[in-house]
């Protein structure tokens, strides 16, 4: 299970040090993808594999929506192996298209990677904070 968020750094070569506990869950491969709320996701392969299976490959492609999720997902993936320090580069159209800057942090959200821009991780950290009890309580009204 991926847990822990990390304060990094994508260096001028656009590689992101992926943090030590996370990179042996992370050896046989990755896929980084475009993220909701503002980040990339960043799967092991194997996971990769199990969501597409699980959420993606059911999507109707003669709906709207489903050509929509499956462009955003797999238009914007990128396969790759983390080299030897653990490093992975992080495609340009990504980065940009989350404003990432020099400055992440990694976050392990069980399955998969989130690869936020520091401040935009601070600040959804703050909304988080406001709001986490009340979304816990609704969520729990609707498991009843």
């Amino acid at each position: 299970m991926l847990l822990g968020a990390f304060e990094h750094t994508i260096d001028d070569k656009s590689r992101l040090t992926l943090p030590a506990k996370f990179r042996e869950a992370l050896s046989g491969g990755v896929v980084l993808t475009y993220g909701m709320d503002g980040c990339l996701y960043c799967y092991p392969r194997a996971d990769w594999e199990r969501v597409v299976e699980q959420r993606l490959a059911g999507l109707d492609p003669f709906s709207r929506e489903g050509r929509l999720m499956q462009r955003y997902f797999f238009g914007g993936a990128s396969e790759t192996e983390p080299d030897k320090q653990g490093r992975v580069v992080v495609p340009a159209a990504l980065a940009k298209s989350v404003g990432l800057g020099r400055e992440v942090v990694v976050a392990g959200v069980r399955d998969h990677l989130e690869v936020w821009g520091r401040d935009a991780w601070n600040e959804h950290l703050r909304e988080i904070e406001g709001s986490a009890e009340h979304v816990a309580e609704r969520l729990a009204t609707q498991r009843d």
